[in-house]
């Protein structure tokens, strides 16, 4: 295993320059890169913003915030940067196109030795890979927002990748700080969409679009949905689609309608909602007005539409997928992988106990959406997962 010195990070937008700073407070010497030197120069600010208020709480280790910015460097110029990397993180947006370009600069310009990683959330490792001579060499790094909350890394496997490149990822997400605990480190052996967390939570929107539908043929208010899920879920599910972007699910929902089943695409609603430019909390309307802020959400009245136990029940559906895909080895992964990422229990602890009860409600609800992808596969409906815990 090569000693890791020198990380570079591609993109210093939202996770590239979060992602940054937790290499920067590990003692990793590292280059920000960003083609828009304005997004690069606002990364700066922001890395150095965070160490500030990590100093005046006294957790950078006796650190100062002048300390930690010494290991820092930045570049418009993804060869140049490269050139001394022992390790790359790319976080560019979510463009195929433009991943493969990252990452056919980054193997051209990089030291032989050098191991690519990809932040991507959905895309395959492999056709990454792809763009590059040194596939053994490329591999997923995914982290959750914000790294230096959440506790989670997915590595992941592409096809020809390594298992010392997927070993030395680990040890440098293990070193890696995090104010909430310790880093759950989840090794995900194969490179199937969405990998483990966003995989397992992806199916609950072919559920939840439905119900928005279903909402708005009978003129229901989005606030009596979200009452559905009050005592349940922190945020309702139309409150938190707006809170992380309507845009941002659409694209999701069209890679998953591509890679795994036509089930996923989108619902009249949330297309009509982005298409008119409401896409949640950033461009202030979505569901609610968020133009003064979070919107105060009448939860007094129930639709009656969304079960969060039916949530549950598709979530333990596609954990059973991800075993009989081989993603994972047991199904306690899958569990402390979504605590870790999503700070909310995995399906198989309730699952194990209620896993028949589940496979009625969700061969209920396929007959009555007409969407099959939710139907149990035969290790839900058999109960085979029960098995498979490591």
């Amino acid at each position: 295993m090569i000693e890791i010195k020198n990380l570079a990070i591609i993109g210093a937008g939202l996770m590239g320059h979060n992602i940054a700073q937790i290499s920067l407070m590990a003692c990793y010497n590292v280059v920000l890169v960003d083609v828009n030197e304005k997004i690069l120069n606002k990364g700066v600010s922001l890395i150095e913003q965070g160490l500030k208020k990590l100093e005046s709480k006294n957790q950078l280790n006796g650190n100062s915030t002048g300390e930690v910015l010494s290991r820092l460097t930045t570049s418009t110029n993804t060869a140049v940067a490269v050139k001394e990397a022992d390790f790359v993180i790319e976080a560019v947006i979510e463009d195929l196109d433009i991943k493969k370009q990252v990452f056919k600069t980054c193997d051209e310009n990089s030291p032989a030795s050098c191991i690519l990683a990809s932040n991507t959330s959905t895309m395959s490792i492999t056709e990454i890979a792809k763009a590059t001579n040194r596939p053994d060499k490329v591999i997923g790094m995914h982290f959750f927002n914000p790294p230096i909350l959440m506790r989670l890394i997915e590595i992941i496997y592409g096809e020809k990748s390594s298992d010392e490149a997927i070993d030395t990822a680990i040890k440098i997400g293990e070193n890696l700080p995090c104010l909430r605990g310790k880093r759950y480190i989840a090794k995900v052996l194969k490179d199937r969409p969405g990998f483990i967390v966003n995989r397992i939570n992806a199916p609950v929107g072919i559920y939840l679009n439905w119900i928005y539908d279903q909402a708005a043929e009978k003129g229901i208010p989005w606030e009596q949905i979200d009452a559905d899920a009050a005592g349940v879920m922190p945020m309702g599910p139309c409150e938190l689609a707006d809170y992380t972007g309507l845009d941002l699910a659409i694209h999701a929902r069209e890679y998953y309608a591509k890679t795994l089943s036509p089930d996923f695409k989108a619902g009249k609603v949330i297309t009509k909602l982005v298409n008119e430019g409401k896409t949640g909390r950033k461009s202030g309307q979505g569901f609610y007005d968020w133009s003064k802020g979070r919107p105060k959400i009448d939860k007094s009245k129930k639709a009656g539409l969304f079960n969060p136990e039916i949530a549950l029940a598709i979530m333990l559906n596609e954990g059973c997928r991800l075993l009989e895909e081989g993603v994972v080895s047991g199904y306690k992964i899958i569990d402390e992988a979504n605590l870790a990422g999503m700070n909310t229990p995995g399906p198989f602890g309730a699952g194990k106990k209620n896993y028949e009860k589940w496979t009625k409600m969700l061969d209920e609800l396929a007959d009555k959406t007409g969407k099959e992808y939710l139907r149990p596969c035969e290790l839900m409906r058999t109960g085979g997962f029960l098995k498979m815990k490591k």
